[in-house]
């Protein structure tokens, strides 16, 4: 057994360029403080101090802020807006957050603890890139006129399904901030988004700029808070329409459950995953370690798609694992603030914890440690990169949705078995392939049961590519042309014609 620390000596943590301006809650337009004066203090991941108190939103302050959405919707001018001026909106939007991408990034990483080359250089630019992408669908959602058996005129119409209720997690709170507000309001519905606790700060930054934008009071209203008193009370509440939620299988069964006894609202689902990532004999085995390690560790593992099993073919296994393994010890682990750095602090305390206790598991059921398997440093919540060989699929770490930077490498002897193996799980969120044939990747693409397959890449975010899972990974999809459905009822209109010329 080996243990490699592969971090870089952490040294004072670098002063993030950005100020914290906003930490109350955004209801009807306007910051204001919680109906109980409660706050909650949200954490440097680096250091675990805290940045800033922000206001603690529960049930009384939802109902606010569900009445200002139940306004807006009901008599505001939002959905009586025309399509292309609700798209000029939403266009101004991201120009002012391309003229904030600094600040925002800096605020994203703080909070976060993601490597700030990652949020200012991929997840601003994709963010921008997604409210383009909705801004171009507003003017663009219509129905059809339907032929019927007799002299009738039929029509259908796609209209804003209503409150749309958003609960998002603190992995990527920025695009998942998009991914849910931005079809939402390019299909004219309004908003309560409820922010994840570990992470409020960027969404009230960009919400402000929302408002400069033009943005009508109530139309998007944003409550920091608990999941057990801020998102119970939005998935259960009786004049929210719609609910979206993103976040762990357990708790998407929750919110389900509230939002059933409620008013049997609307539900899609984004929920976890255990994703295989398979390597086949004939694949460039340089190329499938590099991506197998981003496929996994890309997010300090924080991703719900992670390449989290990665399944490799016998005859190739011994070479992969040597360069997995090599891989993994020359990542750099550090305050994600400077410049180099791939990898910087788990979100929490107990995210911390938990990964450490699967690292645990995985020496107890005799997985062999190749590399990593400790913390780094003594502040903060830093794990080495590390790296299981000798993994079958009966041991936790192959099973649980770890959400860290922990790889398991399994190995497979032919494509038959590995598509069982990888589809025998509660999980179809996402899966990889890597192989140099293109009847391999057809057979194997085809046989997975998950939403997303990656073949000879992987974590490919456009905006138009749907995203979603199979199974307990989830109920509908976020993203491109299908995550419109989630915010539209679909209406048919059905009028007689007196003596038409045609049918």
């Amino acid at each position: 057994m080996h243990r490699f620390s592969t971090a870089a000596v952490l040294e004072e943590p670098i002063t993030p360029p950005v100020q914290i301006n906003y930490t109350k809650l955004l209801i009807n337009g306007l910051f204001v403080d919680s109906a109980s004066g409660k706050t909650f203090p949200t954490l440097d991941p680096r250091t675990g101090e805290v940045i800033a108190h922000v206001a603690e939103g529960e049930a009384e302050d939802i109902n606010r802020a569900v009445s200002a959405a139940r306004k807006a919707f009901d008599e505001g001018p939002w959905p009586k807006m025309s399509a292309y001026e609700r798209a000029r909106i939403m266009l101004r939007f991201a120009d002012l957050v391309e003229k904030h991408m600094d600040e925002i990034a800096a605020l994203e990483t703080w909070d976060n603890g993601k490597p700030h080359e990652q949020a200012l250089k991929a997840e601003l630019p994709m963010f921008v890139r997604l409210f383009h992408y909705y801004a171009g669908w507003a003017d663009k959602i219509h129905g059809l006129t339907v032929p019927a058996d007799g002299p009738y005129h039929v029509q259908t119409l796609h209209e804003p399904i209503g409150v749309a209720g958003q609960i998002i997690p603190w992995n990527f709170p920025l695009l998942m901030f998009a991914w849910k507000v931005g079809p939402a309001l390019a299909c004219g519905n309004t908003i309560v988004l409820k922010t994840a606790e570990q992470t409020p700060l960027t969404g009230l930054y960009v919400a402000k700029l929302f408002h400069e934008a033009g943005l009508p009071p109530g139309v998007l209203n944003v409550v920091s808070g608990y999941g057990p008193t801020a998102g119970a009370a939005l998935a259960s509440h009786m004049d929210v329409d719609k609910l979206a939620f993103t976040g762990s299988t357990d708790t998407g069964k929750i919110v389900l459950e509230l939002a059933a006894r409620s008013n049997l609202k609307s539900v899609t689902l984004e929920l976890g995953g255990k994703s295989p990532f398979i390597i086949c004999e004939d694949a460039d085995i340089d190329k499938a370690v590099e991506q197998a390690h981003f496929a996994l560790f890309f997010n300090q593992g924080q991703c719900c798609c992670a390449g989290s099993r990665t399944y490799v073919h016998e005859r190739v296994y011994d070479e992969f694992l040597e360069k997995a393994k090599a891989r993994a010890i020359r990542r750099t682990v550090g305050d994600p603030f400077k410049k180099g750095i791939e990898q910087g602090p788990q979100i929490d305390s107990e995210q911390f914890e938990k990964v450490l206790r699967y690292i645990r598991s995985g020496i107890e059921s005799n997985a062999t440690l190749e590399c990593g398997g400790e913390r780094v440093g003594s502040k903060g919540f830093f794990i080495q990169p590390t790296v299981f060989s000798s993994v079958e699929d009966n041991m936790l770490i192959a099973q649980d949705e770890i959400f860290g930077p922990v790889q398991t490498i399994l190995k497979f002897k032919d494509n038959d078995e590995v598509i069982k193996r990888a589809n025998k799980t509660k999980y179809g969120l996402a899966a990889g392939v890597f192989t140099r044939s293109l009847d391999t990747a057809n057979t194997v693409s085809r046989g997975l049961r998950a939403g997303t397959v990656w073949v000879n890449c992987y974590d490919v975010f456009d905006a138009a590519i749907p995203f979603g899972g199979y199974k307990m990974s989830g109920i509908g999809r976020e993203k491109g042309i299908y995550s419109l459905n989630n915010y539209l009822q679909v209406k048919a209109v059905v009028t007689p014609l007196k003596n038409p010329a045609w049918l």
